[in-house]
């Protein structure tokens, strides 16, 4: 989380809306350990990591929907999931994520 701190702050002084990704848990191996965070401007622009690059873009994605509806989520990748595969979540696990708005 400390890691991205510098960027909230700027996109904050900016007046970006921002929404915050983290690792909530994990099954089996996982590429990133829970309390792992990414943060996600109105732009697309991106702090952090939440998988060591293999479902960013997803995680974008998902993000930026968080940003127009305002709503808040648990989103899962796993190696079973078509999607998370098809992104490059191949570590065997299962990653699940909290992804909201950061309201400040």
């Amino acid at each position: 989380m400390k890691e991205i701190l510098k960027d909230l702050d700027r996109w904050n002084r900016q007046g970006k809306r921002i929404a915050l990704a983290r690792v909530v848990d994990i099954e089996g191996s996982g590429p990133r350990l829970p309390g792992a965070a990414m943060a996600v401007n109105e732009d697309g622009e991106v702090a952090g990591s939440v998988s060591g690059g293999c479902v960013e873009g997803a995680v974008v994605t998902e993000a930026l929907q968080c940003l127009a509806d305002g709503s808040r989520r648990i989103v899962t990748f796993g190696y079973s999931d078509d999607e998370a595969f098809a992104v490059g979540l191949t570590c065997g696990g299962t990653i699940h994520l909290f992804l909201e708005p950061l309201d400040w």
